[in-house]
């Protein structure tokens, strides 16, 4: 057998659904959003280097970005809300990369993942690639978010985080504090399917 069909014939992956994701061709029929929950509460943001009794997981992640792009744009609608809260969903199958592990992995990395992404927002019922417009605002938030975690989580320090990040998003004090207090993968794994039941309507 050949390598690369032996790389075709694993290149899946079996959720606790029972379902059984392609890696290479994802259908939006075998991805669900129990999976998503479960895999991104349990994925750490900046490879675990933060602080707190948990890790800093990618779904609680998502549900910041979702906080700073409702901050930025209270009137968004709820599908890019959405958006915003998959934004990183790949992520519960292929793990969090860091952005300078992705530059040296180069274009394959990025084929996978968008390939992911598509079929995630097919499932749930948005457009496979989002205008370029609104993938400048989750962007945007996503930054926002960045800064805070690196800020409050990661050791960065103001000046090194506006230089890599931009500017602080201004959250309310009260958002910002237990947004940024690690949960436990329980409580982000449920938190994050309470705000998807939210915005996807």
């Amino acid at each position: 057998m050949s390598t690369r069909k032996s790389i075709e014939s694993r290149a899946w992956q079996r959720m606790l659904s029972g379902r059984r994701l392609d890696l290479l061709d994802p259908s939006p029929l075998d991805i669900e959003i129990v999976d998503i929950a479960h895999g991104l509460a349990r994925v750490a943001r900046w490879n675990g280097q933060t602080s707190g009794a948990h890790i800093f997981s990618v779904a609680q992640h998502t549900l910041l970005v979702e906080a700073v792009m409702r901050q930025q744009l209270p009137r968004v609608d709820h599908s890019f809300r959405l958006a915003a809260l998959l934004h990183d969903a790949p992520e519960y199958v292929i793990g969090d990369m860091i952005s300078p592990f992705k530059a040296v992995l180069g274009g394959d990395y990025k084929v996978v993942e968008k390939r992911l992404l598509s079929a995630i927002h097919i499932r749930f019922g948005l457009p496979p690639v989002l205008a370029d417009e609104i993938t400048q605002q989750i962007k945007a938030a996503d930054r926002g978010a960045a800064f805070l975690e690196a800020t409050h989580l990661a050791g960065f320090s103001e000046t090194e985080a506006k230089r890599l990040f931009g500017r602080n998003p201004g959250l309310p004090e009260a958002t910002e504090r237990d947004y940024l207090t690690p949960w436990t993968a329980a409580k982000a794994e449920k938190q994050f399917l309470e705000r998807f039941n939210a915005v996807h309507t």
